[in-house]
Parts: C-alpha cells; sequence; structure tokens
C-alpha cells in the first residue's frame, strides 16, 4: 500500500450499513422516514466523466478476477474512476449478475459480497456486494440487507435481494420507503417492531381505499403482515377476513400491474382462507362486491395464471357461486340501493352477479369475456382474451389491462380479414412509450385462424426473467368467428351511460359533419371515469379545423351528459340531435390546450381543484 493510500485508509468514512443503522437509531420510534435516508456527503464528484463504453471497461476491469478482500475492490473503484452515479451502479449491478462463478468461487463470492455490505464505505463498493448477495445470499444477510434498504440509492437492490431470502423483511423495508399517504405510517410503524397485536389492529384502521391501495402496495401489506399466519391465528374474525379479501382483490387490480398477485408467493393460501371462509361474513354491499371481484379474477382474471392444484380453482369459483346464490346476498341489490355508490354498486351486481359462473357449454380455445369491474373501485372494463382458459394479457404483459370492448370489439380489431392485422390486446397505464405494450398479428389461413408475431416487453411478466418468444395459435376458423361475433354482440356487460356512449360515438363516426360544421374534431367518447353514470363527449376546436385547415393550436372541450333514466337510444339521438342544431362549444367545459389559447379564443380556463 503506498503513502497515500495508507493516509486515505485511516480517513475513511464510515461504513454505510453502520451509518444508515446509527440514523435509524436516532429516528422518531425507530421509523426511518418516507422515501429514507441520503448518503452521506462524499467528497469526490458525483458525476462521471467517463463515456458509457469507458465506464463498461472500467467496471470490468474492477471485478476481473474479483478480489478477496473489500479493501481492495474499493481502490479498484477509486483509481478507475468509478464513482456515485447511476450510470456506474447500473453496470455494476449489470456486470456482477453476469460474472461467471463456478462452485468452487462462490464461497469466496459471498463472503466478499457480506464485506462490501457490511463495511462498505461507497456507493459503487455497496452495490457490488448487493449484487453479488442477489445470486449468493443466505438467512444470515437479512438484517443487514434490511437496514442498507432504508438508503435511498440501496432500495431496490436490497428489496430484489430480500424477495428471494424473506419476502416478509422485503415487504416491510418497501413499505418504510414508499407508503406515501399519512394513513399507512401507524401500520408501517407496527411492521417495523414486529408487534403482532398492533399489527392486527393497524391491518384493519386504516382505509382500504384504491388511492391508497395499488396493487403493489396491497401485496406489500400482505406479505409484510403475513397474513395467511395471521389468518389462521384469528380463524374468526370477520374484519380481517374481509381485509384479507380486500387485500387480494386489490393486488390482482389490473388497472395497476395485475401481475403483483402472481409475484405475491401465499396468494393460493390468502384465496384458500378467504372463499373457505367466505360464509362467516356479514351479507353486506361491500363484502358481496369483494367476493364478486374474487370471482372475476377466478373465473377469467390473473388468479387464474397462479399455481393451482387440480381442479382446486374451479372448486373455489364454485363454492363462492353457491354463496352469492344464497337468499341473503342475491337481495342485497334489491335491499341496499340508497345512495349514488350503492347504486353503481347494485346495479354492478345485478349485470355481473352470475357471470363468473357461467361456465361454456362447448369449451374451445378461444373465450372472450367482457369484464367490468367494480365502479366504487374505479376498475376498468376489460376484454379479456382467454386461450387455452388462460387469460392472454396478464400471462405475457405485466404493466396495465386489456383494452377495453370499444376499442377491440366495437371497432372489428379481432376479426380475421383476408390480409393479416396487428392488434394491440393491451397498453402500458403510463403509456406504451414508457412500459411498452402486447400486440399480436391476426390473420386467416383457409379453414384456420392463426394468432402471431407476438410483440411484448422482454422480461416475464412478475418477473426479471427473459421473456420466451409466445407460440402462434390456430383457431378452426368457424368457431373462431362464431366466438367473435358473439362478443361482439353481447351487450349484458354494460350500463346505460355506457350504452349512450357507444351509440353516441356511432352517429359521430357515420356522420362527422356534426361536429366539424362547429370546427370541431371528436375525441374521446366514454363513460365518466369519475362519475360512470355519466356519457362524457370530448373534442376539439379551433378556427377553421372543420375544413382541415386550423387557425393555431387546438383546445380540447368535454361534454358531460348525466343520465336521465330514459333508454340509451333515446338519450343518444337527442345528443346527436343537439350537435346538428347547436354549437357544442357553449354547454362543453374546456378541458386542455393552454390557458393563453383558451384566453385568445374567448372560453374560460377551467380551475383546478
Amino acid at each position: 500500500m503506498s503513502a497515500q493510500e495508507e493516509r486515505n485508509a485511516l480517513t475513511l468514512p464510515p461504513a454505510l450499513y453502520h451509518y444508515a443503522l446509527h440514523l435509524l437509531h436516532e429516528s422518531p420510534d425507530g421509523v426511518p422516514p418516507r422515501r429514507g435516508f441520503p448518503l452521506p456527503q462524499q467528497p469526490e464528484p458525483a458525476e462521471s466523466t467517463l463515456s458509457l463504453e469507458e465506464s463498461q471497461d472500467a467496471v470490468r476491469d474492477a471485478l476481473n478476477p474479483l478480489p478477496d478482500d473489500s479493501a481492495t475492490l474499493h481502490r479498484r473503484f477509486a483509481r478507475l474512476g468509478i464513482r456515485d452515479c447511476h450510470m456506474h451502479l447500473t453496470l455494476i449491478r449489470s456486470a456482477v449478475a453476469g460474472l461467471p462463478l463456478p462452485t468452487e468461487q462462490r464461497d469466496a463470492a459471498r463472503s466478499l459480497g457480506r464485506q462490501l455490505t457490511r463495511t462498505g464505505t461507497t456507493a459503487p463498493a455497496v452495490t457490488a456486494g448487493l449484487a453479488l448477495l442477489t445470486r449468493l445470499g443466505t438467512p444470515e444477510d437479512i438484517p443487514y440487507l434490511s437496514v442498507l434498504g432504508l438508503l435511498r440509492k440501496f432500495i431496490h437492490p436490497a428489496v430484489e435481494t430480500l424477495d428471494a431470502l424473506d419476502p416478509q423483511s422485503a415487504a416491510v423495508v418497501w413499505l418504510s420507503f414508499y407508503a406515501r399517504p399519512d394513513e399507512l405510517r401507524p401500520l408501517v410503524r407496527a411492521l417495523r417492531r414486529g408487534e403482532q397485536s398492533a399489527i392486527r389492529a393497524e391491518l384493519l384502521a386504516f382505509p382500504a381505499e384504491p388511492r391508497l391501495l395499488n396493487t403493489a402496495v396491497a401485496r406489500r401489506i400482505a406479505e409484510a403482515g403475513r397474513l395467511p399466519d395471521l389468518l389462521g391465528r384469528h380463524p374468526s374474525d370477520t374484519a380481517l377476513l374481509a381485509r384479507a379479501g380486500r387485500l387480494l382483490v386489490r393486488t390482482a387490480c389490473s388497472r395497476d400491474a395485475p401481475n403483483d398477485l402472481l409475484a405475491y408467493r401465499d396468494a393460493l393460501a390468502v384465496y384458500e382462507s378467504v372463499v373457505t371462509r367466505a360464509g362467516l361474513l356479514p351479507p353486506t354491499l361491500d363484502n358481496h362486491a369483494t367476493l364478486l371481484s374474487l370471482a372475476l379474477d377466478l373465473s377469467s382474471g390473473p388468479g387464474v395464471l397462479l399455481d393451482w392444484p387440480p381442479g382446486r380453482r374451479m372448486a373455489l369459483l364454485d363454492a363462492l357461486g353457491r354463496l352469492l346464490a344464497e337468499p341473503r346476498w342475491a337481495s342485497l341489490p334489491d335491499t341496499e340501493a340508497d345512495g349514488a355508490g350503492r347504486r353503481l354498486r347494485t346495479g354492478w351486481i345485478r349485470r355481473t352477479g352470475r357471470q363468473p359462473f357461467r361456465h361454456p357449454t362447448t369449451p374451445g380455445r378461444l373465450r372472450v369475456e367482457v369484464v367490468a369491474g367494480d365502479p366504487v373501485d374505479r376498475q376498468p372494463v376489460e376484454t379479456r382474451i382467454l386461450l387455452d382458459g388462460r387469460p392472454v394479457v396478464p400471462a405475457l404483459f405485466d404493466s396495465g389491462p386489456a383494452h377495453s370492448p370499444e376499442y377491440l370489439l366495437d371497432e372489428g380489431r379481432l376479426r380475421a380479414g383476408s390480409e393479416p392485422s396487428e392488434v394491440q390486446l393491451a397498453e402500458a397505464s403510463c403509456t406504451e412509450g414508457c412500459c411498452g405494450a402486447l400486440y399480436v398479428t391476426i390473420r386467416r389461413d383457409g379453414d384456420q385462424v392463426v394468432w402471431e408475431n407476438w410483440q411484448r416487453p422482454s422480461t416475464m411478466p412478475g418477473s426479471r426473467s427473459p421473456a420466451p418468444e409466445p407460440a402462434a395459435y390456430r383457431f378452426d376458423a368457424a368457431a373462431y368467428d362464431t366466438e367473435i361475433a358473439r362478443a361482439e354482440t353481447d351487450r349484458s356487460w354494460s350500463w346505460p351511460a355506457r350504452t349512450t356512449a357507444r351509440l353516441i360515438k356511432a352517429g359521430l363516426r357515420e356522420r362527422p359533419d356534426l361536429l366539424s360544421r362547429w370546427d370541431a374534431k371528436r375525441g374521446w367518447v366514454g363513460s365518466g371515469f369519475d362519475a360512470p353514470d355519466t356519457t362524457e363527449v370530448t373534442f376539439a376546436y379551433a378556427p377553421g379545423l372543420g375544413s382541415g385547415k386550423p387557425d393555431g393550436t387546438s383546445l380540447r372541450f368535454r361534454w358531460v351528459i348525466p343520465d336521465d333514466g330514459t333508454p340509451p337510444e333515446e338519450q343518444a339521438a337527442a345528443a346527436l340531435n343537439r350537435l346538428t342544431e347547436e354549437d357544442p362549444k357553449p354547454y362543453a367545459q374546456v378541458c386542455g390546450g393552454t390557458r393563453e389559447r383558451a384566453e385568445e379564443l374567448g372560453f374560460p380556463w377551467p380551475e383546478r381543484d
């Protein structure tokens, strides 16, 4: 060691593990702040002067061969200019993941990983240690990983490593970092302390609303609370049973990332507990909605994809069907219809209540189910496509639900024509440009229809494993055409405002002049997201837009049409007639564009809440 290296060794900062442990002990009640702790200030600049190619070479040189001790790797990283920046830390994780580690080298590599995570003083060194333990860690490493995961730089690799070793510890760390609403912090505090009575109390105390429970939060709460064990200790606790069902429903929610359900290792055990004890639940509208949502998942949703013992899924589904057919449950939609939310839910139960229990009399390779989720939960309406009984979208794509029936069925996109047609079956909830989409090419081949040339993200849903190329599917053309025609004409899932929207959209498609005469162009038409019992018509407007020569940028308008109780056909006809006679801009509201453009054209800009 040179004299300079000796001086540096005497002034090394504390190990990042000890730094995080100290901050944790100093935190009120031993609970870290949301978003975790920052790293200590480092004397070196965070940004690297190395190019991507130079950085790749530097990381490779630092790791080959793996040193015997952590100090050597610290020196290599410093000498090669590898710093605490996102690019370098990402390259380190990738390089370590790809290192060949013969059996005879694994113990030494594990030992190095432990040295780096427990004594490492820089982000690159600790990152390398975490990456080694992702491959080689054992339960001995859980306490150290749980502390390092409280540092912002290390939350993702620490949780990834803990997921393989102890999902409960991974979930506690994840919730400590990501549980944003204040309503969840008491639960996080109880989970970190490990107080079982407090965990149960706080699990029941927070409002289980969609704004608090996306799929990831619901799954992590179930994992952190060891839900199967909790249910086992309280077999007659109906409040806990209802909350377990609620967490399961939210974990499988297709609007977010339904494959959190596939990543939840205890999903089968929780389904088993909730469904077999469902008869203990009091017959309330909330409980009916929970059980019906579970049945829809078991029938055609991501619940189908779990590793069920033969026949068990259908047995649980049939048990739910028998329970919900009992008079005390079946009568609920007729006795609890007061209030807007209750009316939405009772209408949904009437339309959907028996759908998951109707099994096809002649099962085929293809089944198309339009499923409308719980409207109070703001669940989507999706076109679930089952191939050989398995829902294709959650099996191949984990970033959003299947497209709506208006997109896939009303537009005839699933029909097999004489020419091959590429069809988008699902798109990421964020956008395709962010997290991708799922495509398939549909073509007719003689007396068969072929689905082939699938396009999707490169990893398997619910994991980081590379995604294999999906196989081509062949269907008997006559049976295929019959199933698509049946799905296109089945409107049993729809409700008045949704039907009104479909009829208005069809009328505007047939007569675009109804809007173009007002220099407007049709946008999205559907039932309201916040108010499903309303129809919303959006359109763009700019002077000259109707003639194809707009003068400047467009404004976007939203026309809201409440359901007045008359037949949807009459409501749609009235709306189209109004467009014939009246410019829609005065009775619609600006919903997009810019304030400056709105003021220029003489329209009030909406006030935001």
